[in-house]
C-alpha cells in the first residue's frame, strides 16, 4: 500500500511540474524534464547527500515510468479541460506528507540524529518543487511570503519523532503524514500564512540646500 502511495505521490508531483512547464510554454522535452525534476528531485538529492546507492529511481525504474506517463498525459488533458488547480494543490499536500515522512524514515534507519532526520525529510518533500521553480524562473514556493509548505513538513516530522516515543512507528508515521497534509490543506483553504518579517526602507535624506 505504501509503495502504491509513493507512485501516486510521484505522479502528482510530475503533473505539477508539467503544468509549470506548460505555463512557461515549454516544448514536450521541457515538460518531461520539469516534471521529472519535480517528481524525483527531492529523493535524488536526499540519496546523494546520504550516499545511498543506487539512487532510488535507478533501483526502481518504475518511478520514471510513472513520471513520464503522468507528464505526457497532462498535456492532452489540459488541452481539453481546465487544469484542476485546487484539487491538484490538495493532492500535492498528500504527496508532500508521504514523501516527507518516507524521507525521514530513510534517514532514521541510517541512525542519523534527529535534526538530520528533519532536514532529510524536509528535503525529500520540498526540494523537487524548489528545483522546478528555479528552472522555470519562479520564486520557490517555500520562499514565497508566508506559505505553509516547508513549515508543514518540519512540523509533521517533529510530531512523527515525538509520537515514536509513545506509539509504534507505523502509527507515528501516519500521525506525521496527517499533520503535514492537514496543515498544508488548511493553509490552502483558509489562506493561512506565517508572520512576515519586513525591514522598513531607509528614509531618503533631503538634498542639501
Amino acid at each position: 500500500m505504501l509503495h502504491l502511495l509513493e507512485f501516486v505521490g510521484v505522479a502528482v508531483f510530475a503533473v505539477s511540474g508539467a503544468l509549470a512547464a506548460g505555463r512557461k510554454k515549454l516544448d514536450f522535452l521541457g515538460v518531461v524534464v520539469i516534471a521529472t525534476v519535480t517528481a524525483i528531485g527531492g529523493g535524488t538529492l536526499r540519496d546523494l547527500l546520504l550516499d545511498r546507492h543506487p539512487v532510488f529511481w535507478i533501483a526502481q525504474p518504475g518511478y520514471l515510468y510513472v513520471t513520464l506517463a503522468a507528464a505526457l498525459l497532462t498535456v492532452p488533458y489540459t488541452r481539453r479541460f481546465r487544469a484542476p488547480d485546487r484539487s491538484l494543490a490538495y493532492a500535492d499536500a498528500l504527496g508532500l506528507a508521504l514523501f516527507t515522512i518516507s524521507g525521514s524514515q530513510i534517514a532514521e534507519r541510517l541512525g542519523l540524529s534527529a535534526i538530520i532526520v528533519v532536514l532529510m525529510g524536509t528535503l525529500t518533500g520540498v526540494a523537487g518543487g524548489v528545483l522546478r521553480d528555479v528552472l522555470t524562473a519562479e520564486i520557490p514556493l517555500i520562499l514565497r511570503r508566508g506559505r505553509f509548505y516547508a513549515t508543514a513538513a518540519i512540523a509533521g516530522i517533529v510530531l512523527y519523532l515525538l509520537l515514536e516515543l509513545v506509539i509504534d512507528r507505523t502509527a507515528a508515521a501516519l500521525g506525521g503524514m496527517f499533520a503535514i497534509a492537514a496543515l498544508r490543506i488548511a493553509a490552502i483553504h483558509w489562506d493561512l500564512t506565517l508572520p512576515v518579517y519586513s525591514v522598513p526602507d531607509e528614509p531618503q535624506n533631503p538634498p542639501p540646500p
